[in-house]
């Protein structure tokens, strides 16, 4: 179970049967709105609510990258484009959608959709 509270830190919980083990595997130092594995479970991304949005590689145990970073607007969400591990779409609360290369964090399209985006 990967968890993650108001303080930014990235928590892994090993439960079996009545005993867990808790494991800090990265501190970002912001706020995590959210926490998405991709479509095989080897990347997870972590969203916040400032602005970026960093990759975490269970299997490699090592710290969260920083893949995607707005300026003008905050993510308001990020997911994997499926098939595969290679893209990802965010939106921001200004209502832009862009698609992006995990591997280097290129912005590779956008769409403007000339709302402001909640979520519920």
């Amino acid at each position: 179970l990967y968890f993650s509270a108001q303080d930014g830190i990235l928590l892994f919980y090993h439960i079996k049967d009545l005993q867990y083990e808790m494991k800090v595997c990265a501190d970002i130092s912001q706020p995590i709105s959210s926490l998405i594995f991709s479509p095989d479970y080897t990347s997870l991304l972590l969203a916040t609510d400032q602005g970026p949005v960093y990759s975490y590689k269970p299997a490699h145990s090592g710290e969260a990258v920083k893949l995607l970073d707005t300026c003008s607007s905050c993510f308001l969400a990020a997911d994997f484009l499926t098939p595969g591990n290679k893209y990802c779409v965010s939106v921001t609360v200004s209502g832009e959608v862009q698609v992006w290369l995990l591997e280097d964090g290129t912005c590779l399209a956008k769409l403007n959709l000339d709302t402001e985006v909640h979520t519920t």
